[in-house]
């Protein structure tokens, strides 16, 4: 099968306006991301998807697999689907323009966690700290014994009944035995479930929410979640960036 890397690069984010180009010690994150992507085993291409020319102009001294898509799409995956129409592939690996340590390891077990009964995965962290379970920011998963997700949000969940009020009150770790998964933004999808993705109309939960891969929970697709130890370092704030500049 061949395996393709599509880093969707949208400048105009409404948190962080500009992130993708921000300057990490001399290379942009987007550029820290493809450099990351490159490394990963068993990947054929490594392209960036982009609806701004100023984006393209600055990834080019650095890559040609570049595309160009429109402006109008609703989420990363409506625009990775426009992107790969013309690219000759099976599994689609979606890594954010913004994860400038996405870890390799990860990259290469989603792409290799396709069988016969898989057309989407991601990938999931055990939440430590209360703190971060009340970050709206930080989308809460829970999935089912056969590890597919049951349900994204930025609520937390599930909701204990019986241990709710010293969990939020009165602890700053979660306490054992409860779990809570933080849901990592990395998809990995077959190119024809892109294809239905891109088909189907927005859902209702994915407009509330803010999160596009509830559309396909809605339709009743499956998403296969795989458990990791890298804790996503993404940029959405300007902490965040300031987080990511101290780590370098």
């Amino acid at each position: 099968m061949k395996k393709v890397i599509v880093i969707p690069a949208r400048l105009n984010s409404s948190r962080l306006p500009n992130k993708v180009i921000l300057d990490l010690k001399g290379k942009t994150v987007v550029q820290r991301v493809y450099e990351r992507c490159i490394q990963a085993k068993n990947i054929d291409e490594v392209f960036i998807a982009t609806d701004n020319q100023k984006v393209k102009n600055i990834c080019e001294p650095f890559t040609k697999n570049i595309i160009m898509t429109k402006d109008t799409h609703e989420s990363g995956t409506d625009r990775i689907a426009e992107a790969v129409e013309n690219i000759d592939c099976d599994i689609v690996i979606n890594v954010q323009g913004d994860e400038p340590f996405i870890d390799i390891e990860l990259i290469e077990e989603l792409a290799n966690s396709f069988d016969e009964n898989t057309t989407m995965a991601s990938a999931m962290h055990k939440i430590e700290l209360v703190e971060d379970l009340k970050n709206s920011n930080v989308v809460k998963v829970n999935i089912d014994k056969n590890s597919n997700a049951i349900y994204f949000s930025r609520s937390i969940i599930p909701y204990h009944r019986d241990k709710w009020d010293a969990l939020i009150n009165h602890h700053v770790k979660v306490p054992e035995p409860l779990k809570f998964y933080r849901h990592l933004g990395i998809y990995a999808y077959t190119k024809d479930f892109i294809k239905t993705y891109s088909n189907m109309e927005q859902t209702y939960l994915e407009r509330v929410e803010k999160l596009e891969q509830l559309r396909v929970i809605e339709n009743g697709y499956k998403i296969k979640m795989i458990e990791t130890d890298y804790n996503s370092i993404g940029i959405d704030t300007i902490e965040d960036y300031h987080k990511a500049l101290e780590l370098l």
